[in-house]
């Protein structure tokens, strides 16, 4: 590394390039989370690894008022949680969720998307008053479709805020069967693991994992096949 004297006074070279100043000023300027796609459209060289310099100035504000997160493979600036006391200039008031609205954030959380009635079947007790609305008043949780039945009932799944709320930058970040039993928060033996999150969770964990229901299909006619000669 090179280094300049003049008056007694060293000189380091700025670790931070051109490019990579770019990107951060188009974080900083943006009133919304960005994409590395996006921000590679708004910079001047468009062949740089965005995800790269965005790791190195994540790096340099680690430990700094401001860091650089990222949730949902979207990037911001947010204030260090440690100094987040210094931007409160009112006085909230705490406000428990019902047990009913824990039941059923966790339920959505584990099984997206899932529709109000099998919601209602999984707790086995209808909804109370507003206990979805509530949910979706936080923007928590969000309608993402309709199932593809008979009435085609709105599903609902969670959001990019809850991620955040929660410091989770995937679904897959939540604990899983086995951590929750361990805690002692679940009855591991009453909880049948292949239905355990049946969405968007669900699909992220076991994406490696690919079964092939039609397997045995040739076996099973042939099988048949012969009965019916036999006979």
């Amino acid at each position: 590394m090179k280094k300049a004297k003049q008056n007694n006074i060293v000189k380091f070279p700025n670790a931070i390039s051109d490019v990579e100043k770019e990107i951060e000023a188009v974080l900083f300027a943006s009133s919304e989370p960005l994409t590395t796609e996006s921000i590679l459209e708004k910079i001047t060289k468009k062949n740089t690894n965005v995800l790269k310099c965005l790791e190195k100035i994540q790096s340099f504000y680690l430990n700094r008022g401001i860091n650089l997160v990222c949730i949902s493979k979207k990037w911001s600036f947010r204030t260090s949680q440690s100094l987040s006391y210094l931007m409160s200039s009112q006085k909230f008031v705490e406000k428990k969720l019902s047990q009913a609205a824990i039941e059923t954030l966790s339920i959505i959380v584990y099984h997206q998307p899932v529709t109000r009635a099998e919601i209602e079947e999984i707790r086995g007790v209808a909804f109370g008053t507003n206990t979805l609305e509530i949910l979706m008043e936080l923007n928590w949780v969000k309608p993402v479709g309709r199932k593809n039945v008979i009435g085609k009932p709105i599903q609902y799944g969670t959001t990019d805020d809850f991620l955040s709320h929660f410091s989770l930058q995937k679904l897959s970040d939540l604990p899983t069967i086995d951590e929750l039993g361990s805690a002692g928060l679940i009855d591991t033996s009453s909880v049948d693991a292949s239905i355990f999150g049946t969405g968007k969770f669900y699909k992220e964990k076991q994406e490696d994992k690919k079964e092939n229901i039609y397997s045995n299909i040739d076996e099973m006619l042939n099988s048949t096949l012969k009965k019916e000669e036999e006979e």
